[in-house]
């Protein structure tokens, strides 16, 4: 038995001044937290609770509730003309001669003598005349010239990455913006599907759902029946090389309207409706990646079965461990209801978990990161995404860590950030290219599936 002492953690405030231990039994996997003098605690609340006068609080109508929905739409409206004046919408970072080379992994001089031949985008000068700059586009254009055997291979389709969590908070959001920038700034073209009636990462994108996005933009017309492919509402973004199928507080309609159509229509499949509805677009992207609501909804499941693979943010956190362990359990068993039952099988090419949120200054992360390893084993990720103030900044400006073409703080702590979702990058790029491998050498399995085998049958 390995002992673990840790104190005054702050998982529940009432036990704030509560002295915990925690013990962690390597050969058995569990842990066994137990809560010293939480009697004594009990007795002090109850007492300053007598003591303590009431509040009084105004009741709270519908129409109040409606007057405070107005003024946040319309706060948020004046946040994003301010933050992202004078345009009102998002911009895409710049790249000097340096930056462009060290994404290429070349030296600088190598990059000037490249230039030399024309035969690629020369750049501009900035304002000042201090530096060659180069715009996203034609960033993207050096990296698929000096990167072309790592690029989708000509027969191959796209790979649908979900990101999915139970929980809110844990960067569900972040990391599938983040990763498409970082996948599109290696060179490769990605769609991404806000699943989320929330519409988060819409927000990411400079789009506001409750005002600019209309249900006909979501995914709702495919779970009505009256869309078939997901054309219809694919969207350029301010960042080249990502596309985007926005969600709307509308698409909250889609677990009413597929459970209803399941009951309504001989044979209809609810799971299937994203699946098949991305099918049009598999050659026209590299990756898509789809962003899912912090919930085993309909449109959740929908996301999981049209994916060849799965990442799960996951902060070193007792409460996140514990969901994540719910998460997993349920979707076993749905899974179990929806297509083993009916004699069907669906393969993942990969499931990732992704350390996010690290705080190295906590120490009970230190343990649970450790739950999480022997929990998850290979499918966790080699990195982890460390909780920095670069992140902070980022979100507060409606944006993440490769939006920010210069940091006002330490330069060491926003290039362990990057370096940190570069290699996240990496690890999921290397992941899609062994599905591209897998794709052109035609493995899969014999059994009914609803994954790449059944699309190639259908073709």
């Amino acid at each position: 038995m390995k002992e673990f002492k840790l104190s005054k953690t702050g998982y529940l405030p009432q036990l704030r001044e509560a002295e915990k231990s925690v013990a962690f039994d390597d050969s058995q996997s569990i842990a066994v937290l137990s809560v010293k003098h939480a009697g004594k605690l009990a007795s002090n609340r109850n007492q300053h609770m007598t003591s303590t006068p009431l509040p009084q609080f105004k009741l709270i109508s519908l129409a109040d509730i409606a007057d405070q929905a107005e003024r946040a739409v319309a706060m948020m409206e004046q946040i994003r003309a301010t933050m992202l004046a004078p345009t009102a919408r998002k911009e895409a970072p710049r790249y000097s001669l340096s930056q462009l080379a060290t994404m290429l992994e070349v030296e600088k001089g190598s990059v000037s003598h490249r230039l030399t031949k024309g035969d690629l985008p020369s750049g501009k000068l900035n304002a000042a005349g201090s530096r060659r700059e180069f715009t996203l586009a034609e960033t993207r254009v050096w990296m698929q010239e000096y990167r072309k055997d790592r690029l989708r291979p000509k027969d191959a389709e796209a790979v649908t990455i979900s990101i999915g969590n139970f929980k809110g908070g844990v960067s569900k959001t972040t990391t599938a913006v983040t990763l498409a920038q970082g996948l599109s700034l290696l060179g490769h073209r990605v769609l991404v599907i806000d699943t989320d009636p929330q519409g988060s990462l819409t927000t990411l994108f400079g789009i506001l759902p409750d005002t600019e996005v209309e249900e006909q933009d979501t995914i709702l017309p495919l779970a009505m029946g009256t869309e078939t492919s997901i054309r219809y509402a694919i969207r350029p973004t301010y960042w080249d090389g990502i596309d985007l199928v926005a969600a709307a507080p509308s698409l909250f309609g889609a677990e009413f309207l597929l459970p209803a159509r399941q009951t309504q229509e001989p044979g209809f499949e609810f799971w299937r409706v994203l699946d098949l509805g991305i099918d049009d677009i598999r050659s026209d992207y590299d990756v898509v990646i789809l962003d899912t609501p912090p919930a085993l909804s309909y449109t959740t499941i929908n996301a999981f079965m049209a994916s060849d693979g799965i990442i799960m943010p996951l902060p070193p956190n007792a409460l996140d461990f514990a969901s994540a362990s719910q998460f997993w359990s349920l979707f076993s068993d749905l899974t179990g209801e929806l297509l083993t039952k009916r004699g069907l099988d669906k393969h993942f090419d990969f499931i990732h978990v992704l350390l996010a949120r690290v705080d190295s200054a906590d120490a009970a992360s230190a343990v649970i990161r450790q739950w999480i390893g022997q929990t998850y084993a290979e499918k966790v990720l080699p990195v982890e995404i460390p909780k920095t103030a670069v992140t902070g900044v980022a979100s507060a400006e409606f944006g993440t860590l490769y939006d920010v073409s210069r940091y006002d703080g330490s330069a060491r702590t926003f290039k362990r950030a990057r370096d940190a979702y570069d290699s996240f990058v990496g690890h999921v790029e290397g992941s899609v290219r062994t599905v591209w491998a897998r794709q052109l050498a035609g493995v899969r399995g014999a059994t009914p599936s609803i994954d790449g085998s059944c699309r190639e049958a259908r073709r």
